[in-house]
């Protein structure tokens, strides 16, 4: 009979959260240094969003294998050529001060206990909600990935792919290669931001070239882009999206008079604002943590090995600031170096000539990924669109209104926000809400420090309850004595 926290727990050195690039990178480097580790993702295999495979059920022809399929492929070998222990399909719901992580599994409950631990979850898409979002047929630029890489299925028959940032133009660009229509692309950067972001994506000439190869394709394709404009309302109108956009000012405001409306239309809009370093984890083993703009929002404090606050926690990738897959392995990797030198398994020596090299690297992937971070940074404005009558938190069905309400009766920071109106309580746990409803606090109370973060909780996603707890009866409770007269 299992039962909770009773499952047997097995002590290894090293746990690896997250099988993207930063994850894969620190399991492999710290395994042949000797280290006992274990990787564990609750996918069924090994690349993260980036380089996601498709189901074991069907595999691409080889004309129709991606650059990111192949580089998932290298990823996928690098760990069944290690000698780790890869655990896939597992969903890790707890993660204790002393280092314990709880997952459920195809074959039930396991727990780890960890020496270290390092955090490579990666990132969350932004999504700041507008009238008309909740609509079928809007999804996130984030899931239109989804269905290109590992199901090869078209977002809709006319798509309007809409936000900011080079996901953007990687979504468009798929959908075109795949036979789809892009109906209109909708950015909130204008021309100007992407001349400023050149100098630096310089610095990687090769993705640059990558990324032009994807407009050129869209230019050829004849695709409208509007650029310096914002979707404020998406109607459904006889199985037609009818998607209001409007102009973003030289001082980053919407124009919302509607006379600079215009409309677009399609039966799917692909859309997302960016995207922020999940903090799930790391919140919910209280370590430091301060607001960064150019690095996607709320980071864990780290030292230059990408130690957190937490003795023996780590943090790498996307987890410490949004850089993108490139910098993630270098990240992963030095993370890793520092975990086992920590545990003894590396010489100090042996450590600092390693990194001197994936430094280099880092800093060269780095300088790319702020220009990309710069086009998809948080813009305050966008909390115009979102009236009164708007669902924030769709879990719980918080509307605007109720935020607003909540913050006037004298609710200062996410926790009051969040007791005060079920904000956040909801399956998603906030990954989805958090980023719009911290800046409608934040408008209030003057920053997003003040306004501060919601606090981690258990379980860190939805698991069913009788995984956790096991079949019992009542005979199987503990009931403590009663206490003397």
């Amino acid at each position: 009979m299992t039962k909770i926290f009773t499952n047997d727990i097995k002590k290894v050195d090293l746990v690896v959260l997250g099988a993207g690039p930063a994850g894969v990178a620190a399991a492999n480097v710290a395994s042949k240094e000797g280290a006992e580790v274990v990787i564990i993702d609750e996918n069924s295999s090994a690349g993260g969003q980036i380089y996601r495979a498709p189901p074991n059920e069907f595999q691409p022809q080889n004309s129709f294998k991606s650059d990111e399929f192949r580089e998932g492929e290298k990823q996928r070998n690098i760990l069944e050529n290690s000698n780790l222990t890869a655990l896939f399909k597992h969903r890790v719901w707890s993660v204790s001060s002393d280092l314990v992580v709880s997952t459920v599994g195809p074959n039930g409950l396991s727990s780890w206990h960890a020496r270290s631990l390092i955090i490579a979850n990666g990132a969350l898409e932004r999504i700041i909600p507008f009238p008309g979002w909740t609509t079928p047929g809007v999804i996130g630029l984030a899931a239109s990935t989804i269905l290109l890489k590992s199901q090869y299925v078209l977002p809709g028959q006319s798509t309007v792919v809409a936000g900011c940032g080079p996901l953007l133009i990687a979504v468009a660009n798929g959908i075109i290669k795949s036979g789809g229509k892009v109906s209109a692309i909708i950015d909130l950067n204008s021309k100007s931001d992407w001349i400023k972001a050149f100098p630096r994506l310089l610095s990687r000439p090769d993705q640059l070239f990558k990324g032009m190869s994807w407009f050129a394709n869209i230019m050829k394709a004849g695709i409208k882009i509007y650029g310096g404009h914002a979707v404020t309302n998406t109607k459904q109108v006889d199985n037609v999206l009818k998607i209001s956009i409007a102009p973003i000012n030289s001082a980053g405001s919407i124009i919302l008079d509607s006379k600079y409306k215009k409309i677009v239309e399609g039966d799917c809009l692909a859309i997302g604002h960016g995207l922020f370093p999940s903090t799930e984890i790391t919140r919910l083993l209280k370590a430091k943590h301060i607001y960064d703009p150019l690095k996607g929002g709320w980071v864990p404090l780290i030292d230059d090995d990408f130690r957190s606050s937490i003795p023996g926690v780590y943090i790498a990738g996307d987890a410490t600031g949004i850089s993108g897959a490139f910098s993630a392995v270098q990240k992963g990797r030095i993370a890793g170096m520092a975990a086992v030198r920590d545990l003894n398994v590396m010489s100090s020596q042996k450590y600092k000539a390693k990194i001197k090299s994936e430094l280099i690297i880092l800093k060269k992937n780095e300088n790319f990924g702020k220009a990309a971070v710069r086009l998809m940074k948080f813009r305050p404005e966008l909390i115009q669109t979102i009236t009164s009558e708007t669902i924030v938190c769709r879990c719980e069905d918080v509307f605007r209104s109720e935020i607003d309400e909540a913050i006037e009766s004298g609710a200062r920071d996410m926790n009051q926000l969040k007791a005060w109106t079920r904000c956040g309580m909801g399956p998603c746990q906030g990954r989805t809400c958090s980023e719009a409803i911290e800046a409608i606090l934040a408008s209030k109370v003057g920053s997003r420090e003040l306004a501060g973060q919601w606090t981690g909780r258990t379980p860190l996603r939805p698991v069913p309850i009788e995984q956790i707890i096991g079949k019992y009866t009542y005979e199987d409770i503990p009931i403590p004595e009663n206490a003397p007269l």
